[in-house]
Protein backbone atom coordinates (compact mmCIF):
# COMPACT_ATOMS: atom_id res chain seq x y z
CA UNK A 1 0.00 0.00 0.00
CA UNK A 2 1.33 3.39 -1.07
CA UNK A 3 2.03 6.09 1.85
CA UNK A 4 0.63 9.84 1.02
CA UNK A 5 0.94 12.58 3.07
CA UNK A 6 -1.21 15.64 2.97
CA UNK A 7 -0.09 19.02 4.35
CA UNK A 8 -2.78 21.49 3.81
CA UNK A 9 -4.18 23.75 6.88
CA UNK A 10 -7.55 24.03 5.16
CA UNK A 11 -9.72 21.40 6.96
CA UNK A 12 -11.97 20.41 4.68
CA UNK A 13 -9.69 20.48 1.82
CA UNK A 14 -7.25 18.18 3.94
CA UNK A 15 -10.27 15.84 5.07
CA UNK A 16 -11.71 15.09 1.59
CA UNK A 17 -8.61 14.45 -0.21
CA UNK A 18 -8.01 11.64 3.07
CA UNK A 19 -11.32 10.11 2.11
CA UNK A 20 -11.04 9.96 -1.35
CA UNK A 21 -7.37 8.68 -1.13
CA UNK A 22 -8.29 6.21 1.54
CA UNK A 23 -11.35 4.98 -1.01
CA UNK A 24 -8.28 4.49 -3.45
CA UNK A 25 -6.22 2.09 -0.98
CA UNK A 26 -3.77 4.61 -0.28
CA UNK A 27 -3.10 4.89 3.21
CA UNK A 28 -2.93 8.48 4.42
CA UNK A 29 -1.24 11.32 7.06
CA UNK A 30 -2.50 14.90 7.34
CA UNK A 31 -0.32 17.56 8.24
CA UNK A 32 -1.61 21.08 8.64
CA UNK A 33 1.57 23.07 8.98
CA UNK A 34 5.23 22.71 7.37
CA UNK A 35 6.68 22.16 11.15
CA UNK A 36 4.38 19.41 11.83
CA UNK A 37 5.02 17.75 8.26
CA UNK A 38 8.84 18.05 8.82
CA UNK A 39 8.07 16.52 11.78
CA UNK A 40 7.05 13.14 10.47
CA UNK A 41 9.05 13.26 7.15
CA UNK A 42 12.11 13.05 9.19
CA UNK A 43 10.31 10.61 11.70
CA UNK A 44 12.61 6.97 10.26
CA UNK A 45 9.27 5.06 11.04
CA UNK A 46 7.22 6.82 8.23
CA UNK A 47 8.27 6.50 4.95
CA UNK A 48 6.21 8.61 2.19
CA UNK A 49 5.79 7.38 -1.11
CA UNK A 50 4.00 11.13 -2.24
CA UNK A 51 3.57 14.74 -0.49
CA UNK A 52 0.51 16.10 -1.43
CA UNK A 53 2.08 20.14 -0.74
CA UNK A 54 0.03 23.22 -0.51
CA UNK A 55 1.76 26.43 -1.06
CA UNK A 56 -0.21 28.66 0.93
CA UNK A 57 0.72 27.52 5.03
CA UNK A 58 0.56 29.38 8.26
CA UNK A 59 4.63 29.75 9.77
CA UNK A 60 6.61 28.48 6.79
CA UNK A 61 5.04 28.31 2.98
CA UNK A 62 5.18 25.37 0.86
CA UNK A 63 8.14 26.67 -1.63
CA UNK A 64 10.24 27.32 1.21
CA UNK A 65 9.40 23.81 3.42
CA UNK A 66 10.07 22.21 -0.17
CA UNK A 67 13.32 23.46 -0.48
CA UNK A 68 14.20 22.65 3.02
CA UNK A 69 13.67 19.08 2.35
CA UNK A 70 15.55 18.73 -0.58
CA UNK A 71 18.40 20.59 1.26
CA UNK A 72 18.26 17.89 4.20
CA UNK A 73 18.30 14.97 1.19
CA UNK A 74 14.88 13.60 0.90
CA UNK A 75 13.58 13.74 -2.39
CA UNK A 76 10.04 12.01 -2.00
CA UNK A 77 7.80 12.96 -4.89
CA UNK A 78 6.26 16.17 -4.13
CA UNK A 79 2.87 17.52 -5.87
CA UNK A 80 2.63 20.94 -5.05
CA UNK A 81 -1.07 22.43 -4.77
CA UNK A 82 -1.07 26.46 -5.81
CA UNK A 83 -4.15 28.43 -4.86
CA UNK A 84 -3.96 30.50 -8.58
CA UNK A 85 -2.10 27.74 -10.71
CA UNK A 86 0.25 31.67 -12.32
CA UNK A 87 3.24 30.43 -14.06
CA UNK A 88 5.59 32.44 -11.51
CA UNK A 89 4.34 30.24 -8.86
CA UNK A 90 4.78 26.66 -10.74
CA UNK A 91 8.10 27.89 -11.57
CA UNK A 92 9.08 28.62 -8.09
CA UNK A 93 7.64 25.45 -7.36
CA UNK A 94 10.15 23.98 -9.69
CA UNK A 95 12.63 25.68 -8.46
CA UNK A 96 12.02 24.90 -4.35
CA UNK A 97 12.07 21.20 -5.55
CA UNK A 98 8.47 20.08 -6.71
CA UNK A 99 8.19 16.89 -8.95
CA UNK A 100 4.85 18.53 -10.34
CA UNK A 101 1.70 21.01 -9.58
CA UNK A 102 -1.95 21.23 -9.74
CA UNK A 103 -3.73 24.77 -9.33
CA UNK A 104 -6.32 25.10 -6.84
CA UNK A 105 -9.44 24.45 -7.35
CA UNK A 106 -8.16 20.86 -8.68
CA UNK A 107 -10.79 18.09 -10.33
CA UNK A 108 -10.48 15.23 -7.90
CA UNK A 109 -9.79 12.99 -11.02
CA UNK A 110 -6.76 14.68 -12.03
CA UNK A 111 -5.23 15.04 -8.96
CA UNK A 112 -5.15 11.12 -8.48
CA UNK A 113 -3.69 10.57 -12.16
CA UNK A 114 -0.53 12.83 -10.85
CA UNK A 115 -0.53 11.19 -7.97
CA UNK A 116 0.06 7.65 -9.71
CA UNK A 117 1.99 9.21 -12.21
CA UNK A 118 4.49 10.38 -9.28
CA UNK A 119 3.85 6.95 -7.86
CA UNK A 120 4.97 4.91 -11.37
CA UNK A 121 8.03 7.10 -12.02
CA UNK A 122 9.08 6.38 -8.39
CA UNK A 123 9.02 2.48 -9.00
CA UNK A 124 10.74 2.91 -12.10
CA UNK A 125 13.62 4.31 -10.38
CA UNK A 126 13.15 1.49 -7.52
CA UNK A 127 13.09 -1.29 -10.16
CA UNK A 128 15.44 0.15 -12.62
CA UNK A 129 13.00 0.35 -15.58
CA UNK A 130 13.01 3.99 -15.93
CA UNK A 131 12.25 4.57 -19.58
CA UNK A 132 15.40 5.78 -21.71
CA UNK A 133 16.28 9.14 -21.01
CA UNK A 134 18.22 10.49 -24.10
CA UNK A 135 17.48 10.13 -27.89
CA UNK A 136 19.45 7.07 -28.45
CA UNK A 137 18.09 4.99 -25.39
CA UNK A 138 20.65 5.34 -22.48
CA UNK A 139 20.06 6.53 -18.97
CA UNK A 140 23.84 6.92 -18.55
CA UNK A 141 25.53 10.01 -19.70
CA UNK A 142 29.42 10.34 -19.46
CA UNK A 143 30.72 14.04 -19.09
CA UNK A 144 34.17 12.59 -18.51
CA UNK A 145 35.26 13.32 -15.03
CA UNK A 146 30.98 13.33 -14.17
CA UNK A 147 28.18 10.73 -14.96
CA UNK A 148 24.28 11.09 -15.03
CA UNK A 149 22.80 8.54 -13.87
CA UNK A 150 19.09 8.78 -14.90
CA UNK A 151 17.84 5.84 -13.60
CA UNK A 152 18.99 6.78 -10.24
CA UNK A 153 18.42 10.69 -10.63
CA UNK A 154 21.70 11.10 -9.70
CA UNK A 155 25.38 12.59 -11.13
CA UNK A 156 28.20 11.14 -10.00
CA UNK A 157 31.93 12.72 -9.43
CA UNK A 158 34.77 10.96 -7.75
CA UNK A 159 32.94 9.77 -4.68
CA UNK A 160 30.69 12.99 -4.76
CA UNK A 161 27.15 12.51 -5.84
CA UNK A 162 24.86 14.70 -6.70
CA UNK A 163 20.76 13.92 -5.60
CA UNK A 164 18.84 15.49 -9.11
CA UNK A 165 14.81 16.06 -8.57
CA UNK A 166 12.42 14.82 -11.31
CA UNK A 167 12.18 18.42 -12.26
CA UNK A 168 16.05 18.86 -12.62
CA UNK A 169 16.45 15.46 -14.33
CA UNK A 170 13.60 16.30 -16.85
CA UNK A 171 15.50 19.72 -17.84
CA UNK A 172 18.74 17.56 -18.58
CA UNK A 173 16.93 15.06 -20.59
CA UNK A 174 15.63 17.49 -22.63
CA UNK A 175 18.84 19.05 -23.19
CA UNK A 176 20.77 16.43 -23.45
CA UNK A 177 17.84 14.57 -26.27
CA UNK A 178 19.09 18.52 -28.60
CA UNK A 179 22.48 17.58 -27.96
CA UNK A 180 24.44 20.04 -30.24
CA UNK A 181 21.70 21.97 -30.69
CA UNK A 182 20.13 25.65 -29.44
CA UNK A 183 16.88 25.28 -27.45
CA UNK A 184 15.14 28.38 -26.62
CA UNK A 185 13.68 29.09 -23.08
CA UNK A 186 10.29 29.38 -24.68
CA UNK A 187 10.40 25.38 -26.23
CA UNK A 188 11.60 24.37 -22.54
CA UNK A 189 8.87 26.07 -20.75
CA UNK A 190 6.22 24.50 -23.66
CA UNK A 191 8.46 21.11 -23.62
CA UNK A 192 9.69 20.24 -20.47
CA UNK A 193 6.98 21.86 -18.11
CA UNK A 194 4.41 22.63 -19.93
CA UNK A 195 3.68 26.31 -19.40
CA UNK A 196 2.86 29.51 -22.53
CA UNK A 197 5.74 30.67 -23.87
CA UNK A 198 5.04 34.06 -22.65
CA UNK A 199 6.17 33.15 -19.09
CA UNK A 200 9.09 34.67 -17.20
CA UNK A 201 11.90 32.79 -18.45
CA UNK A 202 14.14 34.04 -15.06
CA UNK A 203 13.42 30.63 -13.55
CA UNK A 204 14.69 28.90 -15.99
CA UNK A 205 17.96 30.75 -15.76
CA UNK A 206 18.20 29.76 -12.16
CA UNK A 207 17.90 26.09 -13.01
CA UNK A 208 20.85 26.41 -15.61
CA UNK A 209 22.96 28.19 -13.02
CA UNK A 210 21.93 24.96 -10.65
CA UNK A 211 22.91 22.70 -13.43
CA UNK A 212 25.87 24.16 -14.28
CA UNK A 213 27.61 24.08 -10.68
CA UNK A 214 26.58 20.17 -10.96
CA UNK A 215 27.96 18.98 -14.17
CA UNK A 216 30.81 21.71 -15.06
CA UNK A 217 34.24 21.62 -13.69
CA UNK A 218 34.25 25.36 -14.05
CA UNK A 219 30.69 26.73 -13.73
CA UNK A 220 31.72 30.34 -14.80
CA UNK A 221 33.52 29.00 -17.92
CA UNK A 222 30.96 25.95 -19.13
CA UNK A 223 31.96 23.60 -21.66
CA UNK A 224 28.30 21.55 -21.39
CA UNK A 225 25.79 23.81 -20.82
CA UNK A 226 26.16 27.00 -22.92
CA UNK A 227 24.33 29.67 -23.25
CA UNK A 228 23.32 30.97 -26.51
CA UNK A 229 22.24 34.96 -25.88
CA UNK A 230 19.28 36.39 -26.70
CA UNK A 231 18.13 32.67 -27.67
CA UNK A 232 18.31 29.96 -25.49
CA UNK A 233 20.77 26.98 -24.40
CA UNK A 234 22.71 24.45 -25.92
CA UNK A 235 24.02 21.22 -24.61
CA UNK A 236 27.17 20.08 -25.54
CA UNK A 237 28.29 16.32 -24.64
CA UNK A 238 31.77 15.14 -24.36
CA UNK A 239 31.28 13.01 -27.93
CA UNK A 240 30.12 16.85 -29.59
CA UNK A 241 32.77 18.08 -28.03
CA UNK A 242 35.57 16.11 -29.35
CA UNK A 243 33.71 16.13 -32.74
CA UNK A 244 34.05 19.77 -32.83
CA UNK A 245 37.33 19.67 -32.13
CA UNK A 246 38.36 17.58 -35.04
CA UNK A 247 36.63 19.73 -37.68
Amino acid sequence: MSSVLIVEDEKHIADGLRYNLRAEGYDVDIASTAEQAATLLLDKRTAYDVVVLDVMLPGMDGFLFASKLRERGNFVPILMLTARGQAQDVLRGFEAGADDYLPKPFDLGVLLARIHALLRRREWLRKDRMPAATADGSNIVDLGNKTIDFDALELRSGEQTVHLTLMEAELLRYLINHDGRIVSRSAILEDVWGLREDTDTRAIDNFIVRLRKYIEDEPSRPRHLLTVRGVGYKFVSATAEAAAGDD
